[in-house]
């Protein structure tokens, strides 16, 4: 689709192709490594430019685990498995992952996110919920990253409530 980037000499280039990306979006170690890689085939010139990084405080995975979690628990309203997926696929480091779960748990409720997330797709729902529109629930709230038990509790929970107590006569 597109040709290979065109190659930088210099670590002054270099440097500021990392400043524009990173006014873009935050990157992880890892993502801004392959991206100047892409650029240069002069290794140490790509060492030099992440140290800068560092040096200056511009690139922190830890910090940036922080901010990814706490974004997309709150705004996208995705489970901490999804979370940790995402991070590990940008090349996160384990430890600061786990740190940054356990921060935005503290402050976010797992079972209120997916009874919100339940909620809402039950009143895009059509009709009768059957079994077929519960299973495409509980997939869509396990790949949205939430645990099994609690999409499990909140699902009979919710199905519990909708359904009308009739007395046999």
């Amino acid at each position: 689709m597109f040709g290979k980037p065109r190659q930088l000499e210099t670590e002054s280039e270099m440097y500021d192709v990392a400043l524009r990306a990173l006014t873009r979006r935050a990157h992880s170690v890892h993502e801004m490594k392959k991206k100047l890689e892409r650029r240069s085939d002069n290794k140490l010139l790509v060492q030099v430019v992440m140290a800068r990084l560092k040096e200056n405080g511009l690139i922190d995975d830890a910090r940036y685990a922080k901010q990814f979690a706490r974004q997309r628990t709150e705004s996208r309203k995705q489970g901490k498995f999804r979370v940790a997926r995402d991070l590990r696929a940008r090349g996160v480091p384990d430890k600061h992952i786990e740190a940054a779960l356990e921060e935005t748990s503290k402050s976010t409720d797992e079972s209120a996110m997916v009874r919100q997330r339940i909620e809402r797709k039950l009143r895009s729902y059509r009709g009768e919920i059957d079994e077929k529109k519960m299973a495409s629930i509980y997939g869509s709230l396990l790949r949205a990253g939430f645990s099994a038990d609690v999409v499990r509790r909140e699902l009979k929970a919710v199905v519990k409530e909708d359904v009308p107590d009739i007395d046999p006569e």
